[in-house]
């Protein structure tokens, strides 16, 4: 454990048990995704070349229609 986390622990020990569980939570969390990172699948990793390759993008027709409905 380095010394910043030592430090940052026994600030968070000194706040209501409330605020330190939170706290926990989300040094959990963070800690899980570094741990655990998400890993694409094949499948996945090929539908998004494939849309790389392949933009699509609005026309002005699509635009012009979004701020029609937006009323704008």
């Amino acid at each position: 454990m380095t010394r910043l986390l030592k430090e940052a622990l026994e600030k968070v020990s000194q706040l209501p048990q409330e605020r330190q569980d939170e706290l926990a939570r989300m040094l959990i969390d963070t800690a899980a995704s570094d741990l655990n990172p998400y890993m694409l699948s094949d499948e996945d990793r090929a539908v998004i070349e494939e849309r790389l390759a392949n933009p699509v993008y609005a026309t002005d027709e699509d635009v012009a229609g979004m701020w029609k409905r937006w009323g704008l």
